[in-house]
């Protein structure tokens, strides 16, 4: 059982890194034919981890014309936390981060997904199309509970892949960038595009997954670099703070540094940040440390970190100066994705025969 299981696995894996690779040549040649479906969670500011593996992707998509959606998925905050109490904050400081890095509300639309009653509207007749067996078996629902110690799943979380679906097809998101680990999600909105058009008539696209090649940047402690842990370089730090934040990191008492991501995994890391930030293989970099040491690896990075983060810093302090007026990037997309998405619900609507 445990094999089909990890057949099966193995074979979705491949067929979504397939129809990956066809999407991208398809956007190369036409790429008003796709549209984007990306977005965060505001829980506070973004980091390394998410320039590297997300936004620079989202640059890359927007400046090849693809039309693109960026959500703040504002009410899945409270998925797994019990409080809004900063989450204005928390949205500015990710528009902040979004826009220093180069996405522009003129190409790309940022709407909030509680501001968008049309979206929010459509999870009825999409969870009628779910089992609770099917949600429950979802790996990524699993892994985000346990990720936040939660042992009894709300109906919030438990729902999280149909909030998902919902974002998608209200926009008619047909490419959704997403790491392996985010395929299971993807998944279950196909299923529900397909069930609706199965039952109702057709309506949705399937939308298809556009694998990431990003490789996954660690925090400083070796663990996966994560807002809530603090073991994050923040786009927002200073240099100084970055500075402060690798000297600390955790690193081996090994003296000669070498490339070796599975048995030295911390100095890997670093290697690793230094060479997305420069460009040069970490394996060179980590050749021209040598007996240097940790110290040397540590002072390469820094320079390497904040040299490349200083034009996008110098962006976000001047968008931050600006305060609460940031939001209107959000309401004027809001009014656009609205518009989007009241379409797709008269769409549904008529299918269903609930129009009148």
């Amino acid at each position: 059982m445990t094999i089909t299981l990890e057949s099966d696995i193995t074979a979705s894996r491949a067929t979504a890194l397939r129809r990956s690779d066809a999407i991208e040549a398809q956007i190369r040649t036409d790429p008003y034919s796709a549209r984007v479906l990306t977005g965060d969670r505001p829980t506070g500011p973004l980091h390394l981890g998410h320039l590297f593996g997300s936004l620079r992707n989202r640059v890359r998509l927007q400046e090849a014309g693809v039309p693109t959606f960026v959500v703040i998925a504002d009410y899945q905050v409270i998925t797994d936390r019990d409080t809004t109490q900063r989450i204005e904050d928390d949205v500015i400081e990710i528009l902040c981060d979004q826009l220093a890095v180069g996405i522009d509300p003129q190409r790309s639309t940022f709407f909030a997904h509680s501001a968008i009653p049309e979206l929010n509207q459509l999870m009825l007749p999409f969870l009628s199309l779910m089992s609770v067996a099917e949600l429950q078996r979802n790996p990524t629902v699993r892994a985000e509970a346990e990720a936040a110690g939660i042992r009894s799943l709300s109906g919030l979380l438990l729902t999280y892949p149909v909030h998902q679906a919902a974002d998608i097809l209200a926009v008619g998101g047909t490419v959704v960038p997403v790491g392996l680990d985010q395929l299971p999600h993807l998944e279950t909105t196909r299923l529900i595009a397909r069930r609706f058009n199965d039952r109702y008539g057709q309506v949705f696209a399937e939308p298809d997954a556009l694998l990431s090649e990003a490789p996954v940047v660690l925090g400083l402690d070796g663990q996966k670099m994560s807002k809530s842990r603090g073991n994050a370089i923040q786009l927002r730090h200073t240099a100084d703070q970055t500075r402060d934040l690798i000297r600390a990191a955790r690193t081996d008492s090994e003296r000669r540094i070498n490339y070796d991501p599975q048995h030295r995994p911390e100095v890997s890391n670093l290697l690793l940040i230094a060479s997305l930030c420069t460009g040069e293989e970490p394996e060179f970099i980590a050749e021209r440390i040598g007996d240097a040491g940790a110290g040397e690896l540590k002072r390469i990075t820094t320079e390497a970190v904040n040299e490349h983060l200083a034009g996008l810093r110098a962006r976000r302090d001047e968008l931050a100066a600006a305060g609460r007026d940031v939001l209107q990037v959000v309401r004027d997309g809001n009014v656009s994705a609205r518009a989007v998405a009241t379409r797709t619900l008269e769409l549904v609507r008529e299918a269903m025969s609930t129009l009148y």
